[in-house]
């Protein structure tokens, strides 16, 4: 992905926990866009649990709004050139495009950042540990 600060990205929390390293994410998409954040139709006190446990500091949550509703109040608020919507479902890819915003799946959004998904980490350590095993007398 590459861009000039003039995006608003936005993470669907579940997409946000198919990364291995979300607080990196984070950190790296700051470089390209302008805001980021998550919008969730969990309660308030879940986004901010996981947001603080992987040490995201975000522009903007969704609150105890639902998706929608937050699509559009971000939007509104933070005007940039694009909106990009980071889940995985196809209702959120429909809900974004109802609300015009751009959808990008988090395996998409993932390769083309040059992210790590927690499922290619979780692989990688099942490698490892078959390789301990092998070495076993």
């Amino acid at each position: 992905m590459n861009g000039n600060g003039e995006m608003t990205l936005a993470f669907e929390l579940s997409a946000l926990k198919e990364l291995a390293s979300p607080g990196t994410v984070f950190d790296d998409a700051r470089r390209w866009t302008q805001y980021v954040g998550v919008i969730s139709d969990q309660p308030t006190y879940v986004v901010t649990n996981f947001t603080r446990k992987n040490r995201i500091r975000q522009d903007f949550f969704s609150g105890p709004k639902g998706k929608a509703e937050s699509l559009d109040s971000v939007k509104a608020q933070f005007d940039t050139d694009r909106h990009v919507f980071v889940a995985m479902t196809d209702e959120d890819r429909e809900l974004a495009e109802e609300h015009d915003w751009e959808f990008l799946h988090v395996e998409d959004a993932a390769e083309a950042a040059d992210w790590t998904l927690a499922s290619d980490e979780d692989d990688d350590d099942d490698a490892v540990e078959e390789d301990v095993r092998d070495d076993w007398p």
